[in-house]
């Protein structure tokens, strides 16, 4: 079997999932360049719970999580199938940490599925989530991480989606392409980390404009999953396509065990809705 690669999306709006920029062709790019895996799992920003769960149900559900948001986004469907088996072998790479399964309360989420309707539009390759355990701390997400890297070597290929910087408070419209100056300090620092010593980003709550980016956990841990892969294997990241959206979003992504592949999209991160305000938007 090829060792699969790892990656980490910044996935921004759900939008993003009916648009062509490029974002969204850097992450068409990855899923062209992968060996077809075996399976899909994701660690995404929007099941954050209290408990650390596989989706373990065979055919799992499209997710709206969202509001505001145009009827087309609504209707949606990405019908990947699942695959309840990978909850076992997830639990046994990661034991003593107990992983519950969950048969029919979750799915796949649009942190998921807004990135998947590009890398894998055919929707063909089982796809399994990774609950964020809210209880936690970083030291135990990057832990995960590492324990998960065995999982390459079965033909898993495991994706983190957040976005490093994401301040709904601070979203500024008047910045569409831009962030601001806090935004790009701290998206850089994390760069300089992913390329050098990628398990050193659990230790960036010390930054200074750690609370401003990351102002809530949920969009921040998908990232230290893919990097306790790499620094369990002793590689370190790629960049696969960076920028800002609308001043508090990051959407900077990483590859892991693979170069990142070349994508030749232009145009700016997907457009907000007008209403609800970002912050009561769930993106």
């Amino acid at each position: 079997m090829t060792l699969m690669p790892a990656a980490f999306i910044g996935h921004g709006n759900p939008m993003n999932a009916l648009e062509r920029n490029r974002y969204t062709d850097a992450w068409r790019a990855l899923g062209r360049a992968v060996p077809r895996p075996r399976a899909i799992l994701v660690v995404s920003a929007h099941w954050y719970v209290h408990a650390t769960a596989v989706t373990a149900m065979a055919r799992p559900r499209t997710i709206h999580d969202f509001f505001g948001f145009p009827p087309e986004l609504f209707g949606v469907s990405y019908d990947a199938p699942g695959l309840p088996e990978l909850h076992e072998q997830v639990a046994d790479v990661v034991s003593p940490t107990w992983v519950g399964a969950d048969l029919d309360s979750w799915g796949i989420d649009h942190g998921t599925w807004s990135v998947l309707l590009h890398a894998f539009p055919e929707a063909d390759i089982p796809v399994v989530q990774l609950s964020i355990n809210a209880l936690k701390g970083a030291d135990y997400h990057l832990q995960m991480g590492a324990a998960l890297a065995p999982l390459r070597e079965d033909g898993v290929l495991v994706v983190g989606s957040g976005n490093v910087v994401h301040n709904l408070g601070g979203v500024s419209r008047a910045m569409p392409d831009a962030g601001f100056d806090w935004a790009q300090r701290f998206d850089e620092r994390v760069k300089e980390l992913m390329l050098t010593d990628p398990a050193a980003v659990a230790r960036l709550d010390g930054h200074r404009d750690f609370d401003l980016a990351v102002p809530t956990p949920d969009h921040f841990l998908p990232l230290l999953y893919v990097a306790g892969m790499a620094g369990a294997t002793g590689t370190t990241a790629e960049v696969l396509v960076d920028g800002y959206a609308y001043g508090s979003l990051s959407m900077t992504s990483y590859t892991v065990g693979m170069p990142a592949p070349r994508a030749e999209g232009s145009g700016l991160a997907a457009p907000l809705p007008e209403a609800p305000p970002p912050d009561g938007a769930n993106i």
